[in-house]
């Protein structure tokens, strides 16, 4: 892609293969309380906000603990999770380098938070690669509007239309090309069912980056 100087990642699904954490820590949460995790229970969670989904699974089951006591356990189960299992995509490490080698910055843009992102970084020899990350947190919107990509290439200090996004999710990739930047669809196994979708919108789709031997 020519007049690219600045690649920006998503996190989740699109470097890491980590789609599966959030599911492992409601199934592992539930089931040590000696309750099944239901079909029902994980599509209700999964558009919650997560103090709406702790209220709510306290709610359901009846539990002893508060809602704040059942988020700090979450998170700590899955910060463990992101430390120590959850593994960079295939080749993902190696074409980060390629690009930062071949003089172009990189930047992450994630939904996710740092207790989190740093260990599994870290975990995956991954941290000290990037220019900067940045979260939607800090711009108060999630990824159906483009203010945090447009964020992250201020913070590399170039502009949109020399960006390229890689992004897991339908929405991640509309929103950066409405913020005129190329887009690059990453393969995960969550989003097998918008695949057709995804080819369609974005300039490029991979199933994995050892594909990317042009860029």
């Amino acid at each position: 892609m020519e007049k690219i100087k600045a690649a920006i990642f998503d996190f989740d699904g699109t470097l890491v293969n980590s789609m599966y954490v959030w599911e492992k820590v409601d199934r592992d949460f539930l089931s040590a309380r000696g309750i099944e995790v239901t079909e029902e229970y994980t599509d209700n969670v999964r558009s919650m906000f997560f103090e709406t989904a702790a209220s709510y699974t306290k709610s359901k089951y009846k539990l002893q603990e508060s809602t704040d006591e059942i988020m700090n356990i979450w998170l700590e189960m899955a910060r463990n999770e992101y430390a120590k299992n959850v593994r960079a995509k295939e080749n993902s490490i190696k074409f980060l380098k390629k690009l930062k080698l071949n003089g172009v910055m990189l930047g992450m843009a994630t939904s996710n938070n740092p207790y989190l992102i740093m260990p599994c970084l870290e975990n995956n020899n991954m941290d000290g690669l990037f220019d900067c990350i940045c979260y939607t947190s800090e711009v108060g919107m999630n990824k159906s509007n483009p203010d945090i990509y447009i964020y992250t290439s201020k913070k590399l200090g170039v502009l949109p239309e020399e960006c390229v996004v890689f992004e897991d999710i339908i929405e991640g990739i509309k929103s950066a090309k409405s913020a005129g930047m190329k887009t690059v669809a990453v393969y995960d196994s969550s989003n097998v069912a918008y695949i057709g979708e995804m080819k369609s919108l974005a300039d490029r789709f991979i199933n994995g980056y050892g594909e990317l031997t042009d860029i």
